[in-house]
C-alpha cells in the first residue's frame, strides 16, 4: 500500500464567498462552510487515517474538527500550512489593490514565485514552509491515508511543487474550489496526482456555490 496525502482546502468564509484578499486574517467558517466540512466528514468518515495535518488557522481547524470528532482523531497543527500573507492586500478587494498597489500587483501577477504582495509572502517562501510538512509526513508513514486541511493558495503551490510545476505559475495552472479535495499517491516514481479539486461528495446547493 503507498502512501495518500489527501489534501482538503477549507470550507467557505465570507472572506471566500465574495473574493476578496484573506491570508493572515482569520476567519471562521460560514453556516455553509460548516456544513461542507460535516460533508466531508460524512462522506470520508469510513475511510482509515493514519494521521490528520492542519493549519492552526481557524477556518482550517473547523474544517478538519467534523472528521476529528467523529473518529476521535487528534488534528497535527503546523505553521507551515497557514495561508499565503497578502500584506497590505488582506481585507481588499481586487479592484481596490489593482488601483491603489498597481505595480506591485502586475508584479506579482506576473510572477508570483519571487513577487509577493506588498508586504507579503512570496511562492517560494510559502513552499519552503509547506514542503517541509510534506517531508514530515512522507518520512513518517511509508503507507496510509493522510488527511492534510489547508488554504487555497498554499495547496496549490504544495501541488505545483510535488508535480514539477514551476511555482509561479500555481495561480494560472490549479484551482482548488472551497472544501475541495486533491489527491497525491507516493509511489516508486514519487508523487502522482490521482484526484484535482474534487467536490462531489457535497451537495449539488453546496457545489453550485463558487467558493473562491
Amino acid at each position: 500500500m503507498s502512501l495518500k496525502i489527501y489534501l482538503l482546502r477549507h470550507g467557505e468564509t465570507e472572506y471566500s464567498r465574495r473574493g476578496s484578499f484573506c491570508g493572515a486574517l482569520d476567519p471562521g467558517l460560514t453556516p455553509e462552510g460548516q456544513r461542507m466540512a460535516q460533508a466531508f466528514a460524512d462522506a470520508y468518515g469510513s475511510m482509515s487515517w493514519t494521521n490528520v495535518y492542519v493549519s492552526p488557522m481557524k477556518r482550517a481547524v473547523e474544517t478538519a474538527q467534523p472528521l476529528c470528532d467523529a473518529l476521535r482523531l487528534t488534528m497535527q497543527l503546523r505553521d507551515g500550512l497557514r495561508e499565503i500573507a497578502y500584506g497590505e492586500w488582506e481585507d481588499k478587494e481586487l479592484d481596490y489593490v489593482h488601483h491603489h498597489y498597481e505595480q506591485d500587483y502586475i508584479r506579482w501577477q506576473t510572477d508570483p514565485a519571487w513577487n509577493p504582495p506588498t508586504g507579503g509572502e512570496t511562492a517560494i517562501q510559502i513552499a519552503a514552509r509547506a514542503l517541509s510538512v510534506i517531508t514530515e509526513i512522507e518520512s513518517g508513514y511509508k503507507s496510509g491515508n493522510v488527511l492534510l486541511v489547508s488554504h487555497k493558495a498554499t495547496i496549490r503551490i504544495i501541488l505545483c511543487s510535488l508535480l514539477g510545476i514551476d511555482v509561479g505559475r500555481y495561480r494560472d495552472r490549479i484551482n482548488t474550489l472551497a472544501a475541495s479535495v486533491s489527491v497525491v499517491k507516493f509511489g516508486v516514481y514519487g508523487p502522482m496526482l490521482e484526484v484535482l479539486g474534487d467536490r462531489s461528495y457535497m451537495p449539488e446547493d453546496l457545489r453550485q456555490r463558487a467558493g473562491t
